[in-house]
């Protein structure tokens, strides 16, 4: 039995993390940056991502990026920088986002298509265009990891008024078994955290209401939000050796509101 310190350590493995500049993605890239890996983050919004890289340590420790995943031209652009800076890739963190709410009545065409590629598309572009270091890095003892950041909304049947947004996470799960099978072989899992609310930039409107934030936590079984020690533990667990035998899982961190729903 290896220490506990090794069994949850990602030292001297090196990530990704789309979207690692703020929100759950930041969270995660604080954790795994304090437990030793090197780690890129990139989003649209470049000179975040090179603020955010800079307090973590910057160079060897976090490296931001810019990339617009909206397009197939993006996806293939940031993969391409990666392979440039690295020859393996331990960890891919598919966390970048949007979400869109409108009434069913009056939901925009192209809002749908939106959230859809950027949710879905883009995780499943970007996963086949790294495959390759994936791969690289991966062995029957340590395999490369990939999590994807699914939702409770792709799970629960309420919509929220965010309908793209719930069928964007579901097919992100399915996605993920479907992977999970087809990888193993390749020494790489494959897993989803579906997170119920935590207090970021998408739930913003609600999280920063204190009687709606109350309203929403009260009917969460644990009667509270997700906070950053809650993303930090899972995405250690899931990309250290402590995970290594996990794959194909859709595990809710959203405090019992999906056993609930």
């Amino acid at each position: 039995m290896i220490g506990l310190d090794q069994l949850f350590s990602v030292a001297g493995k090196v990530a990704l993390v789309t979207g690692g500049g703020r929100g759950i993605g930041l969270m995660m890239t604080e954790a795994l940056v304090a437990s030793g890996a090197k780690v890129y983050i990139a989003s649209r919004k470049r000179e975040v991502c090179e603020k955010v890289a800079a307090k973590l340590g910057g160079d060897g420790h976090c490296i931001g990026l810019g990339a617009d995943l909206s397009s197939e031209e993006g996806v293939v652009a940031l993969a391409n920088e990666i392979k440039q800076r690295e020859d393996a890739l331990n960890i891919l963190i598919n966390n970048s986002g949007v979400a869109w709410g409108a009434p069913m009545e009056k939901f925009p065409w192209r809002a749908w298509d939106t959230v859809l590629e950027l949710n879905l598309t883009a995780p499943f572009a970007l996963t086949r265009e790294l495959l390759p270091l994936l791969e690289k890095a991966g062995s029957p003892e340590d395999p490369a990891r990939i999590v994807n950041i699914g939702s409770m909304l792709g799970t629960v049947t309420e919509s929220w008024t965010a309908y793209s947004y719930g069928a964007s996470k579901a097919g992100l799960h399915h996605i993920t078994r479907v992977f999970a099978n087809e990888f193993a072989d390749r020494n790489i899992t494959v897993n989803a955290i579906a997170p119920g609310p935590f207090a970021t930039k998408m739930t913003a409107h609600v999280a920063e209401n204190a009687a709606a934030k109350g309203a929403v936590a009260k009917q969460i079984p644990l009667k509270r939000w997700g906070t950053s020690e809650d993303a930090a533990g899972l995405v250690l667990f899931l990309c250290s050796r402590a995970g290594a035998y996990v794959s194909g899982a859709i595990v809710p961190l959203d405090g019992g509101a999906t056993a609930k729903a």
